[in-house]
């Protein structure tokens, strides 16, 4: 496969990888873990797909799994077969019924196909059949043309403190905690998997020290060493770590229709990405209940609708105005075809026209069958457009602006001091006022932006002050929503003390702390903030666009902080080389296919903005964005405060 063409193969790699399952599905009851089935969900478009290559059933693998009611089985492992995974697959396999079983899984440490085969036929008792289906492409969530999530590494994230591996002089992948070990070993082994079948010979960069770690542990890979030699793709990889620029991960900058969708509608159940669509405006149903549980909600995902798969693309590439055009137009078309007594108008679209022309297809089933998965997109828009969250963005782009322009004039004791008068209670707030979420957002686009920061008295009394508003605004709450819940490790308020809420405020400051120090060690990258002058204001600069414009630079420079990995000997002499006479060290910008990971998580925003740098700057150049989750300011949140952090273990 031609470099050129990598883009536009994403998506049937993804497909690809579920061939083996399609094939053995009929007759079969087929069982998937949460991260597979959202990369099915978006690759193939769900359970569907297995139902119609002739699955008797599809069921989530459940440790309390009980017999499969099938003499067939087709289990779907995102990772390898072991913990909480093994015991659930043998618990199926173990209440008896099921004869003949295959399996899907990631690498298996210290067994081979031959080995796990064994072990299932043990599970399944005497005369039972096993298959282990041979790995091909990873199962990868396609959100668009060019970007892939991978569901089951949702967890790989560099921690926010500095942490002290990787580095040249330093021990890498052993100093890991072994949670961030695993996920490390498997996300190697995936990208292995992928770049083959991409024909891929890679040359691997880094930026952050969890990156590092992840570039050389590729680059030394045994597998992917001997596919390099064979292949003829030339690709550069570039790992990016989330935590050097968290104010990426919460700002409010992208005028994208997309991200508000994603950060408004409640999460789909099960799903990390992928949001639930009220889909009682298609019915007669009359219900007072907004979340409307009898009617199965729609959502985001329409791979096998090119209309709603088109229109996707179009929030996600497209500033609001126009994808809402986007939307109109599509669902005008949509009602001519159908002979729909459409009246067409000009002007701005309203979340209101929108619906009228959604509610032309309600009584017309064949129309409603035929156009399903754009209906869904299109009350997706009208759903957020009327949501009274969505009021609160404009606010959080005026907010984080303002606090741009004071951070370069004020030190922070003084940003901190203008943030405390607006951190109320619940009974003192209005709709528009904030939350202490919305707060707990604000403070980390703050520590990020600033970075390092001089300790001292002033800075001491102004942090406390916010501490103890946001512990009694905390405790004044007559619910804890899930964040909260997760934060004070309180189910219920009426759980909640004076005390846990004082240790989870703390915690959260020593996260900011580590938060502002992320950048400490960069010398090229070090700011984010560039604090304007007398005639222009002072605005964000993410890190992510100074990697690629880096990248793409005519001049070729050679950068500090995007490290080159490589155990090669070539590369090892061509450094030692260079030393003493002119040579070229290997660059980013050099192969046709740039390859962008962002470790810990990426935002629709950010993609577009590195599709656009790059074919504005480098148009010859095809481009990749992979991450392990789709980022939105809530998500941010969650994963920085509200997720374990292992630590590097000591003792190494």
């Amino acid at each position: 496969m031609a470099a050129a063409g990598a883009v536009s193969a994403l998506p049937r790699l993804c497909r690809q990888a579920w061939e083996p399952v399609l094939a053995r599905a009929r007759l079969a009851v087929v069982f998937l873990d949460a991260a597979a089935a959202e990369a099915l969900h978006w690759a193939g478009g769900g359970a569907g797909v297995l139902l119609a290559a002739g699955a008797l059933a599809v069921r989530p693998l459940a440790a309390e799994e009980g017999p499969a009611g099938a003499e067939r089985a087709v289990f779907v492992l995102s990772g390898p077969l072991r913990g909480g995974a093994a015991a659930a697959v043998r618990a199926v396999l173990g209440a008896g019924g099921v004869r003949r079983c295959a399996l899907l899984c990631g690498e298996a440490e210290g067994g081979g196909p031959g080995e796990l085969e064994e072990t299932l036929r043990r599970w399944m008792g005497e005369g039972g059949c096993a298959e282990v289906l041979p790995r091909g492409p990873l199962l990868l969530a396609p959100l668009s043309a060019e970007l892939g999530l991978l569901p089951a590494l949702a967890s790989l994230v560099p921690p926010p403190a500095r942490p002290r591996f990787g580095g040249p002089a330093e021990p890498g992948l052993g100093a890991l905690p072994a949670a961030l070990r695993d996920a490390v070993r498997g996300l190697v082994v995936e990208l292995d998997a992928l770049f083959g079948a991409m024909g891929l010979r890679e040359e691997c960069f880094a930026v952050g020290a969890l990156s590092r770690v992840l570039a050389a542990e590729l680059d030394g890979f045994a597998p992917a060493r001997n596919r390099r030699r064979a292949a003829a793709n030339r690709a550069s990889v570039v790992f990016v770590d989330r935590t050097l620029d968290l104010a990426g991960a919460v700002g409010h900058h992208g005028d994208n229709l997309a991200e508000k969708i994603l950060s408004t509608l409640p999460k789909l159940p099960g799903h990390k990405t992928d949001v639930m669509v009220n889909m009682v405006e298609l019915t007669a149903l009359q219900t007072p209940d907004e979340a409307c549980s009898i009617i199965a909600p729609g959502c985001l995902a329409q791979p096998n609708s090119p209309a709603a798969k088109a229109l996707w693309e179009s929030f996600m590439n497209l500033k609001q105005k126009e994808a809402v055009m986007e939307a109109r137009r599509h669902l005008v078309e949509a009602a001519s075809r159908e002979n729909l007594p459409i009246k067409m108008s000009m002007g701005e679209v309203t979340p209101e026209q929108l619906s009228s022309y959604v509610q032309l297809f309600k009584n017309n089933f064949k129309a409603l069958e035929n156009h399903c998965g754009l209906l869904q997109l299109v009350l997706a828009v009208v759903q957020t457009l009327k949501h009274p969250q969505i009021s609160k963005w404009d606010n959080f782009l005026a907010f984080e602006r303002l606090l741009l322009q004071t951070i370069g004039e004020s030190e922070m004791p003084s940003v901190l001091n203008q943030l405390l008068p607006m951190i109320k209670s619940y009974s003192e707030r209005m709709q528009d006022d904030y939350t202490c979420e919305d707060f707990f957002v604000l403070l980390v686009y703050m520590y990020s932006v600033v970075g390092e920061i001089k300790n001292g008295e002033e800075l001491d009394k102004a942090e406390e002050e916010v501490k103890k508003a946001l512990v009694k605004a905390i405790c004044d709450e007559p619910e804890l929503s899930p964040l909260l819940q997760k934060i004070t490790g309180c189910n219920s308020a009426l759980d909640l003390t004076s005390q846990k809420a004082t240790d989870a405020v703390d915690n959260i400051f020593k996260l900011l702390k580590d938060v502002a120090r992320a950048r400490m060690h960069m010398k090229q990258f070090k700011s984010v903030h560039n604090p304007g002058s007398n005639t222009n204001q002072a605005s964000y600069k993410p890190l992510l666009k100074q990697v690629v414009e880096e990248i793409c630079s005519a001049d070729r420079p050679d950068s500090v902080d995007i490290e080159h990995m490589s155990s090669g000997l070539t590369d090892l002499l061509k450094t030692g080389f260079s030393m003493f006479m002119k040579v070229n060290r290997p660059h980013p910008g050099d192969h046709p296919l740039l390859i962008i990971f962002m470790v810990g998580g990426v935002t629709v925003s950010e993609v577009k903005m590195v599709k656009d740098l790059v074919a504005s700057r480098k148009p010859s150049t095809q481009v990749i964005v992979l991450s392990s989750a789709l980022l939105t300011p809530q998500g941010a949140i969650e994963q920085l405060f509200a997720a374990d952090h292992p630590q590097p273990d000591p003792d190494i």
